[in-house]
């Protein structure tokens, strides 16, 4: 087992630890260890509400989870000789959660859990069909998952880390701000927000203090979208094995990862779609000097897929197309299109006994695939569901017989305003 050299301790608070890590992007965080090019080493990573959500049947958590403080990261790692213009090779040795022995009753520890955020307090893909707070809690035995809220279904985990990336330099903060405060002044009163600003509240910024902490918090970015630094990507095929090219923008480039997912599918399309959890993630990581401008990899990273996937071969797809429900036509909306085809595959999961939340945990927690199939029809684009038929314990296929409604259960917990 590689060193561990970010160390957590389940039973005590993300702010209460050996080494403290940070919830937002600043080229002034302090790196909180120095690591060198070829050197693998271990790292604890809470889930990223820090213990805020509870393995119970209530969603209450979920509705009124602090979003300020998002997400808990460990981190950051300087590497010795990163200057900007390189390239940060990162590869996932191993991924997985913390160990249920290892005390404390924290996700990650054999359990999980989905959210459907409420349109009130960051919304989700679907959140003006689904406004309100759901929750489904996940059981853990090996590499699989069960949940007592989505009865029926058993799949296996795509483990991955759901945000890692570098620092931003001072100038690609001030655009992200910049870019961000101008999309907000569009439409400054949406609901939810179309962005976030930055927030000192509830900030965590490793060791920093005083004028220090005061002013970085002011200018720190929030880290709930990707960016070029690459950040709360959420892709699913970032499993054990992969290997990511991060671009370097400041001396050390000073990685950061958190936000670990047991499972997610394509989109995490409730916003809290994947099952999170705490964990731990094994790194390995080396340079390519000048490999910005070598490779063309100016911003945004680009990576190779580990192998480790689940072998799923059969599946029921859904599409859909660039027309609202109430019959507007869009020009090539892929984003329109693949709601349709989410919303095409809730509405046939409940003819077999799901409610419609139910169906909406499941697409964000299971490993299903969402495609953009065609984008130069015009004017339709067309975007498709892909998901697995084996995860469930029944034939989802359709047929002269007709559905085989199963019992849902207690159902998935919800939480209004």
């Amino acid at each position: 087992m590689p060193e561990v050299l970010f160390p957590l301790d389940s039973a005590r608070s993300f702010t209460d630890q050996e080494k403290v890590g940070h919830n937002r992007w600043h080229p002034d965080i302090p790196p909180a260890v120095t690591v060198r090019p070829g050197q693998s080493f271990r790292v604890h990573c809470r889930e990223w509400f820090d213990g805020a959500i509870h393995n119970d049947d209530s969603a209450v958590d979920v509705r009124d989870a602090p979003l300020s403080k998002v997400h808990a990261l460990s981190g950051p790692f300087a590497v010795q000789g990163a200057e900007p213009g390189d390239l940060l090779v990162v590869d996932i040795l191993d991924v997985g959660p913390i160990p249920q022995e290892d005390s404390g009753p924290l996700a990650g520890q054999g359990w999980g859990y989905t959210g459907i955020f409420p349109k009130r307090n960051g919304g989700g893909f679907l959140t003006d069909y689904f406004p309100d707070a759901y929750k489904a809690v996940w059981d853990f035995a090996g590499q699989k998952a069960t949940s007592r809220h989505i009865p029926g279904v058993t799949f296996t985990g795509m483990i991955h880390p759901g945000l890692m990336g570098t620092a931003p330099s001072a100038q690609l903060l001030a655009t992200w701000n910049q870019r961000e405060t101008a999309l907000r002044a569009t439409d400054p009163d949406r609901v939810p927000p179309l962005s976030l600003p930055p927030e000192p509240r509830d900030a965590i910024l490793g060791t920093l203090s005083g004028a220090d902490f005061d002013r970085v918090a002011a200018e720190a970015a929030r880290t709930a979208p990707p960016r070029e630094n690459g950040g709360n990507q959420d892709i699913k095929n970032l499993t054990k094995g992969s290997r990511v090219f991060y671009p370097v923008y400041v001396p050390g480039a000073n990685l950061s990862v958190g936000d670990l997912h047991f499972s997610q599918g394509d989109g995490e399309i409730t916003f809290c779609g994947a099952i999170e959890m705490g964990g731990f993630i094994d790194l390995h990581v080396d340079l390519i000097k000048g490999g910005m401008s070598t490779y063309g990899v100016s911003e945004n990273v680009i990576f190779l897929p580990g192998n480790t996937n689940p072998q799923y071969c059969q599946w029921l797809a859904f599409s859909g197309i660039s027309v609202t429900l109430d019959g507007e036509q869009r020009y090539l909306d892929s984003q329109l299109a693949f709601q349709r085809a989410c919303l095409h595959a809730i509405d046939y999961l409940t003819k077999f006994g799901y409610t419609p939340e139910q169906a909406y945990l499941l697409l964000g927690a299971a490993p299903i695939e969402g495609r953009f199939s065609g984008v130069v029809d015009i004017p339709n684009s067309c975007a498709t569901v892909y998901i697995p038929t084996e995860i469930f314990d029944f034939d989802v296929r359709p047929s002269a017989g007709g559905p085989t409604r199963i019992d849902p259960g207690q159902g998935a917990p919800k939480a209004s305003f």
